[in-house]
């Protein structure tokens, strides 16, 4: 690609809502001028008009849930010179996942579906670094419209972003907010989650979800839980939380397997 050339970029998704590429769309303010740098192959929900071509930059959205992603994954990975992971589905799974790491694909399809695993062109949900090489990761349900406008015009000018990794509790006390967790005993999972939101939640005096997933080998589950158990709340419940946005978490998985044994031990 010369200077005078725009850059290739196409928007893609896999198993997901769609609610990324929607927040590409509400850029409404920048969006026809931001995108007017690029030279768009591809972008499902924001036009029909789609090209086969080599690509300098290749968002894509949602989780590998089954053999048909995984073959729309590789080839868009074959065809760009960067992938970038936008979501949650796309980085960890997102819910998807929260069943990973506690039940198998045949027996979700036969308790769900009571159909054998085969039957359907399944498998077990997974964020595209499982896959394919990903040179970055932009967490959230849905992505933050801040940071994937900050992404790009990096991207334009020729920096690469950098990844957030700290938790939300950072920018809690960077706004001043009283902890919900400590305060008003609430379930905040603030301390094990990727930053990057403002901490919205805890700044409209709510507890943190965990929608931005768990900060990758850093998120202490053990502290958490043991916070969380103190606070009065049971394991069943703290499992619940957590898997929702992170089951594909090792030491959250762990957590699952000590639940789920425990549930099981209690019903005999």
């Amino acid at each position: 690609m010369t200077k005078s050339e725009k850059p290739k970029i196409g928007i893609f998704s896999l198993t997901g809502c769609g609610g990324d590429q929607l927040m590409i769309l509400n850029l409404e303010p920048v969006l026809l001028e931001l995108l007017s740098k690029f030279d768009i192959k591809d972008f499902q929900e924001g036009s029909s008009y789609k090209e086969e071509t080599e690509l300098d930059i290749a968002l894509v959205e949602g989780s590998v849930s089954t053999k048909t992603d995984l073959e729309h994954l590789k080839k868009i990975r074959e065809r760009t010179k960067m992938l970038i992971a936008i979501g949650d589905c796309a980085v960890s799974g997102c819910v998807q996942a929260m069943r990973n790491g506690q039940m198998s694909m045949a027996e979700r399809m036969r308790k769900v579906y009571g159909v054998n695993e085969d039957y359907y062109d399944v498998l077990e949900p997974k964020g595209l670094s499982s896959y394919v090489k990903v040179d970055l990761e932009i967490p959230g349900c849905p992505i933050e419209k801040d940071e994937i406008l900050h992404a790009i015009t990096s991207l334009l000018h020729g920096d690469m972003p950098k990844e957030i990794d700290y938790p939300v509790c950072v920018e809690c006390k960077l706004n001043g907010y009283p902890c919900v967790l400590v305060e008003k005993g609430m379930p905040c999972l603030g301390p094990l989650i990727t930053a990057g939101c403002n901490a919205r939640c805890p700044g409209l005096g709510l507890d943190c979800i965990g929608c931005r997933g768990p900060i990758p080998n850093e998120a202490n589950v053990a502290a958490e839980l043991k916070v969380l158990l103190e606070k009065g709340y049971d394991e069943q419940y703290i499992f619940n939380r957590l898997r929702f946005f992170g089951g594909n978490f090792e030491d959250i998985q762990n957590l699952t397997r000590k639940v789920s044994e425990k549930t099981e031990k209690e019903e005999e």
